[in-house]
């Protein structure tokens, strides 16, 4: 379990520290957008009060609540499942990353209402509208990795 914590722990300390970086350092907030490689990569303020690519989107307090509690309990479902039974350590990081990035995605709608994305990538000729965060890129890899490892470990 040691591994699942350090995992979390890391993720949400970058995904925090990310946010910190670009939003408030570099004043994103103000900004809107900076070029840092266009199109290939840009920071580009957005919001997001849904979840992924703004889906389920309210401006309602209780959408924020209920997204809130939502993740909590994902998180704490991972967390239960992986202490129940021994898993590998693909497995054991893949539940780290996934609970991190989920407590990163909280921590933001508690304090801003909302979850900070700032990463966009685009193609020349097509624009992405969409951003995204540390904390995205580890809940989708966290969770890629548990459907993907998970069962394959060896029974004695």
């Amino acid at each position: 379990m040691r591994q699942v914590i350090q995992a979390a722990a890391a993720t949400f300390a970058l995904d925090q520290a990310s946010k910190v970086l670009v939003v408030h350092v570099l004043d994103l907030y103000a900004r809107q957008e900076i070029a840092v490689l266009a199109p290939w990569l840009n920071f580009r303020m957005a919001w997001n009060r849904g979840i992924n690519f703004g889906l389920f989107s309210s401006s309602e307090d209780l959408g924020r609540w209920v997204l809130i509690g939502l993740a909590l309990a994902i998180a704490a479902w991972v967390w239960l499942w992986v202490r129940r039974e021994r898993h590998s350590r693909i497995v054991q990081l893949s539940a780290g990353l996934l609970i991190g990035g989920a407590m990163g995605n909280v921590i933001d709608r508690l304090i801003y209402g909302a979850v900070a994305d700032f990463l966009n990538m685009s193609v020349p000729g097509i624009d992405n509208p969409y951003s995204f965060n540390v904390a995205d890129i580890a809940i989708f890899a966290g969770a890629f990795g548990l459907v993907l490892f998970t069962g394959r470990e060896k029974t004695t």
